[in-house]
């Protein structure tokens, strides 16, 4: 089946010599895998390796097949160049970490628009914005609204948040119960959103603890979730 959609990258992977394999997160067909052969050497071809960089927009033509397997890819030419995203050190290292977290985390074959509007704003946002230390935290929280699992904001004056059912409670149920310092800082983030979210002002050791805290959320809510290899390098860069 011909298709016409927008897609953003989520992965693209070195194969053999030449060849690429990319992962595309389109607005017609969720996630959908693409072998571009020859494109790491050939200079007249229709595709360049430059428009496959980390969460670029793109528009597709696409033949899906729909039987699991690599798609073919017609044309792809980006809708929206960022100006910063892949030239700026630190939002370079912030777009690695969201790129290995999407790849671990979406994995459906089917649309979704309303996720993929939310990525394809939350990434021209971070092209536009400078002050973006908490914008990893705060694409999570977002993020896992759409996956299934956002924390409830319901009772948020309770003492304490349970990773495991999403919820603010009384009193501690299991292990996965966090309180005190993660807490005020949950609690901060979800009364803010992208615009206001540097109001919430946190140390790099308090970002770095809530940031882990974060990814075992997501463990525990997503089957073979891992965590990002990227993680050392983005808690290195915001210290």
């Amino acid at each position: 089946m011909l298709i016409n959609t927008n897609a953003i990258v989520i992965s693209a992977l070195k194969y053999g010599e030449a060849d690429l394999i990319v992962n595309l997160y389109t607005l017609e067909s969720g996630l959908r895998t693409y072998m571009l052969r020859g494109i790491l050497k050939s200079k007249k071809g229709k595709f360049k390796a430059s428009q496959f960089q980390l969460l670029t927009q793109l528009e597709i033509v696409a033949n899906h097949k729909n039987k699991g397997a690599l798609e073919y890819l017609k044309d792809a030419k980006v809708i929206n160049t960022y100006a910063t995203l892949h030239t700026n050190m630190i939002k370079a290292s912030v777009v690695m970490f969201i790129a290995e977290v999407l790849k671990s985390a979406v994995r459906e074959e089917e649309a979704n628009p309303a996720l993929y509007n939310f990525l394809e704003t939350a990434f021209s946002w971070m092209d536009l914005h400078d002050k973006i230390a908490n914008f990893h935290i705060m694409f999570l929280l977002k993020l896992s609204g759409f996956l299934g699992f956002q924390p409830d904001n319901l009772n948020t004056e309770q003492p304490f948040f349970n990773l495991l059912e999403g919820t603010f409670e009384p009193i501690k149920t299991n292990d996965y119960c966090i309180q005190d310092e993660n807490l005020d800082i949950l609690r901060a983030f979800l009364n803010v959103g992208f615009n206001d979210m540097e109001q919430v002002k946190l140390s790099s050791s308090q970002r770095s603890d809530f940031l882990k805290m974060m990814l075992l959320y997501y463990e525990l809510h997503i089957d073979g979730f891992r965590k990002p290899k990227s993680l050392t390098v983005l808690n290195e860069i915001f210290n």
